[in-house]
């Protein structure tokens, strides 16, 4: 170690590296297959959905760009915002479930898949479908996208213990349903 005459205070990290503005252009183009990929796992639906939800989530942000501080921030952001929209869509859909017919089969996000696969897949979402909406998308979140808890949880809005309670109930719910299958 120096001796103490030698020892300085670091430079603050935010005079090191200057943060440059974010931009819109720069947000879309760096996440918006993120965006994208996320709220398709989370829907399980078809691409015209998607496709609002992609628009919604980026409309959001140009309202408030000016509180994004930085690309790497803007990444957790976006998949909040992402949950929030989706969370907003399962509602309405289970909504419109209770009062008109019910839904046709839900496109599956599974390229390549084979039939057998597809299946698996299409029955998935249709137990996903029947989920509570927080459970849904927690369980979506973590099995899915491959998040950790604290991710999870942060992205939920929720405890980390709640996150768990969550994450169980709805994998007790997909797992009976496949032990029976």
């Amino acid at each position: 170690m120096p001796p103490r005459s030698q020892l300085s205070l670091a430079t603050p990290a935010s005079d090191v590296c200057r943060r440059e503005p974010v931009t819109f252009e720069a947000l879309f183009g760096n996440y918006s297959a993120y965006v994208a990929r996320v709220a398709s796992r989370l829907l399980g639906s078809g691409d015209a959905e998607l496709d609002d939800v992609v628009q919604d989530v980026f409309w959001l942000a140009s309202q408030r760009i000016a509180k994004i501080r930085d690309q790497v921030q803007a990444r957790g952001w976006l998949a909040t915002v992402t949950i929030r929209v989706v969370r907003r869509r399962l509602l309405r859909r289970r909504f419109r479930a209770l009062f008109h017919a019910s839904p046709g089969s839900a496109d599956v996000p599974a390229r390549g898949a084979t039939a057998e696969e597809h299946a698996v897949l299409g029955r998935l979402y249709e137990v996903l479908d029947g989920l509570p909406t927080q459970q849904r998308l927690a369980w979506s979140l973590r099995y899915l996208e491959g998040e950790p808890l604290d991710a999870v949880a942060a992205a939920c809005g929720c405890s980390l213990a709640t996150a768990k309670r969550r994450l169980a109930a709805a994998k007790n719910v997909i797992d009976e349903v496949f032990r029976d299958d």
